[in-house]
């Protein structure tokens, strides 16, 4: 009772942590637009948090260097599961204008699993909850697959 009481409570108020790899901050401000009153992603009951252990969703921003990649990865790890990744921009998915740098690893998904991708030099708001409310999806079939295995 209490178990699907809060896999219910964690696909109505799901909790998102924001990774920046160290982009241009395009994608950063229209990820900060979507908390505005104009798109208001909190309808969706999304609460963006700073602590990994207590998110349900990792949204990835800029280009994974050599550098972060390690940090990316250590944080995609201590997050419980299930959990969603979403890449946002071109640099997130490819490592974009600086994909043939000497230091740039390339897109998200070289360091941890990517369900999610959302495209565009910035990602638009109106796409980035797009991404997240389907990763929502693929979240809601995780709880249902592991729900399965256990009985």
């Amino acid at each position: 009772m209490l178990g699907s009481f809060l896999k219910k409570s964690q696909l109505k108020s799901p909790w998102l942590l924001h990774f920046d790899c160290g982009s241009c901050n395009g994608c950063d401000i229209e990820v900060l637009a979507c908390l505005t009153p104009l798109y208001d992603v909190e309808r969706f009951g999304i609460v963006n948090v700073g602590n990994p252990k207590h998110a349900d969703l990792l949204l990835v921003t800029g280009t994974v260097n050599h550098r972060n990649k390690k940090v990316l990865k250590n944080l995609y790890d201590q997050m419980p599961n299930p959990k969603i990744v979403v890449a946002v921009g071109a640099c997130g998915l490819s490592g974009g204008v600086f994909r043939d740098s000497y230091n740039v690893v390339g897109g998200v998904d070289k360091v941890i699993p990517v369900d999610v991708y959302v495209p565009g030099c910035p990602g638009k708001p109106e796409a980035i909850i797009d991404g997240v409310v389907t990763g929502l999806g693929l979240l809601a079939k995780r709880q249902q697959e592991a729900a399965k295995a256990a009985a």
